[in-house]
């Protein structure tokens, strides 16, 4: 049996149901008000309500979670919609050239088609901008609210979404702010304040006042637990389990339950099929059978932090010595009264490698090999840091050797690969270099940033298509886009062996293409290998110098590099370009036919309350 906290709350009668009813009315076309639109049929419970309501960054979140919310959608008749705040413009593609706006719009048509495996019909996307990688919540949180809108605009509008679908029970991301995409937790952050404000009437009154919504209060709010190992089987969600960081309990699903609606598929092979969808994010290379014994299958896991109507607590563990990112953390728990979600948040960093950075006489020459004198140094080695473990050495290891000659580093990375990844066109396509075989060099310019929009990060290719050679962009970090137009002082060359054992890649970076003066003692640095070995554009081992959490994304645990004898030029600091192109719903076929269904306003905007009469 489903837990009862999914369940559907009693139908409203008497003066409940008029409210809600008339509520749902405004849904129709003279409440929207969006122009050049077809008018939408007045809204109803059938099409505007939904039981419980998932709330993500971008598509694809929700999908290890969907053969939960097909066991729900089937045994209990419970529908799920689902809140995809942007549609993943920043991400990577496995499948084509597309990007920005064209991006988008691919992984929405993959989104609609994974869920509706689970019986989903309704996405809401509220066409915020997706970005780079971060791990910072605010730097997500002022992407998505730029001026002119209101700092509040995406909070708004998922209060809104909670008052027009009146669920029951909310679902998010985890929130924890670890080796965690800071869209996801920005989402999570927003769902869980969005939870508490959807019911209370002083909260964005104008919807309630000027739209006609009525406040709406869910029963039961549960976030996404991906990194929980707990029991597996038929049993796995029967005995009781708590979170061991915050000690707030955990509910499991078991995937193993047979679906009647696939042929008797159990929902963890629905669930792979659904995955298999996302083919711009590299899933259409997941195996398409679930090899796993039955009886051996996971549960999905989830973190209970509201439950009937009351939040549960658990005790709170003070931690000292916060870094910046988890200290913010911890105030936004505290003030949203959870502070037990901010339990043991920071991680135990392991120490900084370090490294002088010996300078030599004469600059070394950019050609993909090391000459006597170039690299003096001892060589740093890369190790191990996500994805599956090299073979051998042979299948994938690299030694890095570092120089300076005036006022520019030079780096050299010898890579050892068996197997060449794909070669992407070095014109129309040298970006996302963690699809095939590349390299990565970021630098943190005074070591204390506290995300990556104030580093310089530097993706290389050390081969492409044709007889492009290698090539070289910056992705994720102060300015976007190929070298010769973010960091035009920056030389690359590569060799590559014959037969192909591996390759080198040489690198030239003026000092001044970082965003501020780089500064001798505490210039910190990052130096990644990403080994692919298929031609499907996806990775599969990861090697790091310092190969801890989110490696390439967390300045915290780069190394420091050390610049004996260097004077550094003091400058203002360079303001980060972030890329906001964002897709609209507007121009979706399907976000408009949804609109026209269920009669929810595109991107969950203001609506029109109808005149008197109307």
């Amino acid at each position: 049996m489903i837990p009862h906290a999914w369940r559907r709350r009693a139908a409203p009668t008497g003066a409940a149901a008029f409210a809600l009813s008339a509520a749902l009315a405004l849904q129709g076309p003279a409440a929207q008000g969006v122009a050049g639109l077809p008018g939408a049929p007045a809204a109803d419970r059938s099409t505007a309500h939904t039981d419980v309501l998932f709330v993500g960054a971008h598509p694809d979140d929700e999908y290890q979670s969907l053969a939960t919310f097909g066991q729900l959608k089937e045994r209990e008749g419970l529908s799920t919609g689902v809140v995809t705040i942007t549609r993943g413009e920043g991400g990577g593609n496995a499948a084509g050239p597309q990007e920005g706006a064209e991006l988008g719009f691919l992984r929405e048509t993959e989104e609609r088609e994974a869920v509706a495996l689970a019986g989903i019909r309704n996405v809401f996307y509220l066409d915020k901008p997706d970005f780079w990688y971060t791990l910072s919540a605010p730097l997500t949180a002022e992407a998505w609210n730029r001026a002119a809108a209101r700092p509040t605009d995406t909070l708004e509008r998922i209060v809104r979404l909670i008052r027009a679908t009146t669920p029951t029970t909310v679902v998010t991301t985890e929130v924890r702010p670890f080796h965690q995409h800071g869209a996801h937790q920005e989402a999570a952050r927003l769902a869980i304040e969005a939870f508490r404000l959807a019911g209370d009437p002083a909260a964005f009154p104008e919807q309630i006042s000027r739209e006609g919504y009525e406040p709406w209060k869910p029963a039961t709010l549960l976030t996404q637990s991906w990194g929980f190992n707990g029991p597996v089987g038929p049993d796995c969600g029967g005995d009781p389990v708590r979170d061991p960081h915050t000690g707030l309990p955990l509910r499991g699903y078991w995937s193993g339950v047979r679906s009647r609606a696939h042929a008797g598929k159990t929902w963890a092979q629905v669930e792979r099929d659904a995955a298999r969808s996302y083919t711009s994010q590299g899933f259409g290379a997941l195996p398409a059978t679930v090899t796993t014994p039955t009886g051996q299958l996971p549960c999905e896991w989830f973190t209970v932090l509201v439950s009937e109507g009351r939040a549960v607590t658990a005790p709170m563990r003070e931690q000292s010595g916060l870094l910046p990112l988890y200290a913010e953390f911890r105030d936004w728990a505290r003030q949203t009264g959870m502070p037990w979600l901010a339990n043991d948040a920071q991680p135990a960093y392991p120490s900084h490698p370090a490294t002088s950075v010996p300078a030599v006489a004469a600059a070394p020459v950019v050609d993909g090999k090391a000459e006597a004198g170039e690299y003096p140094g001892p060589p740093l080695t890369p190790q191990h840091w996500e994805g599956g473990e090299c073979a051998t050495p042979a299948d994938c290891s690299a030694a890095v050797r570092l120089s300076r000659h005036a006022d520019a580093l030079y780096v050299l990375m010898r890579v050892t690969d068996d197997a060449k990844g794909a070669a992407l066109d070095g014109a129309g396509d040298c970006k996302r270099h963690w699809r095939t075989d590349s390299v990565e060099i970021d630098l943190d310019p005074g070591g204390a940033s506290d995300d990556t929009s104030t580093t310089f990060k530097a993706g290389i290719l050390p081969y492409t298509a044709g007889q492009d050679g290698p090539c070289a962009g910056r992705d994720g970090d102060n300015r976007q886009g190929p070298a010769a137009r973010t960091a035009p002082g920056m030389a690359v060359a590569a060799t590559l062996t014959q037969p192909y054992t591996g390759y080198t890649v040489e690198v030239k970076i003026p000092l001044g293409d970082l965003p501020a003066g780089a500064d001798p003692a505490r210039l910190r640095a990052n130096f990644l290998v990403y080994d692919s070995d298929t031609q499907d554009k996806t990775g599969h081992s990861r090697l790091a110098w310092s190969p801890f959490g989110s490696a390439q994304a967390d300045p915290y645990v780069w190394g420091v590099l050390r610049l004996p004898g260097y004077t550094p030029v003091r400058r203002p600091a360079t303001p980060a370009e972030i890329p906001l192109q964002a897709a609209r719903s507007r121009d979706s076929p399907a976000s408009l036919a949804q609109y026209r269904r269920t009669g929810i306003p595109l991107a969950a905007g203001p609506r029109r309350k109808p005149a008197a009469g109307a």
